[in-house]
């Protein structure tokens, strides 16, 4: 069995994409004429700002997720604005060499290495994996022995939405109401969109703790 850490990797952006959306915003008030080649940044904080967000579907965002099937489940209910293509574990064969003949699990942000928590959902997924491979060697498919693997399991999600939607999901899911584990995967995505698109979603706090603890929100 093989631990990992959930994590993200953003694949693409729509080239230009603030200008792409002033040039489709434009259109509503008829004011081309005022595109100049640094106008785009803030028309867009204009959008934001007064909630034209509709605007906004005409940037895109493309990701991969490595998560856990628990987590993952709270991603694909965001079906508006969002297309989804998931591992999946009636195909995927865990025995498999290309696996290395085992299941991969994700660590929970929430029980902290070496503790008795820890410990004992370490032994669960174990218990978990036995069960799976025994099902496999006793003739059962992927399909029919999936049955027993946790919601721990990892997955991976490729994920594209248009910015209106992406906006939406960070504020449900980085918030202090949100799963942690979901939680902490949202916020490290938000921060790192932060930091290489402009503009989009610097308004969207996020706590500075995950997990467990006590978060405080950062502006």
């Amino acid at each position: 069995m093989k631990i990992i850490k959930q994590s993200h990797e953003i694949l693409h952006v729509t080239p230009n994409i603030l200008q792409r959306i002033e040039s489709a915003g434009r259109t509503a008030y008829k004011s081309e004429d005022r595109i100049t080649p640094d106008s785009a940044e803030s028309f867009v904080k204009m959008i934001t700002r007064t909630g034209h967000h509709s605007v906004l579907r005409f940037g895109s965002i493309e990701v991969k997720l490595i998560t856990d099937r628990g987590v993952s489940h709270e991603i694909v209910r965001h079906s508006v604005g969002f297309d989804f293509c998931q591992e999946s574990t009636r195909y995927c064969n865990y025995s498999k060499d290309k696996f290395g003949q085992e299941i991969t699990v994700v660590e929970p942000v929430f029980f902290a290495l070496g503790t008795y928590k820890y410990k004992r959902w370490e032994v669960s997924m174990e218990d978990a994996e036995a069960s799976y491979i025994a099902l496999l060697d006793d003739g059962a498919s992927a399909q029919e022995a999936r049955t027993v693997l946790p919601n721990s399991l990892k997955t991976e999600i490729r994920m594209n939405g248009n910015v209106q939607a992406w906006r939406h999901f960070f504020k449900l899911r980085t918030s202090k109401a949100a799963h942690p584990q979901l939680r902490a995967l949202t916020t490290g995505l938000l921060v790192d969109l932060q930091s290489r698109v402009p503009v989009l979603f610097d308004d969207i706090p996020y706590p500075r703790r995950q997990g467990n603890g006590p978060s405080e929100e950062i502006e």
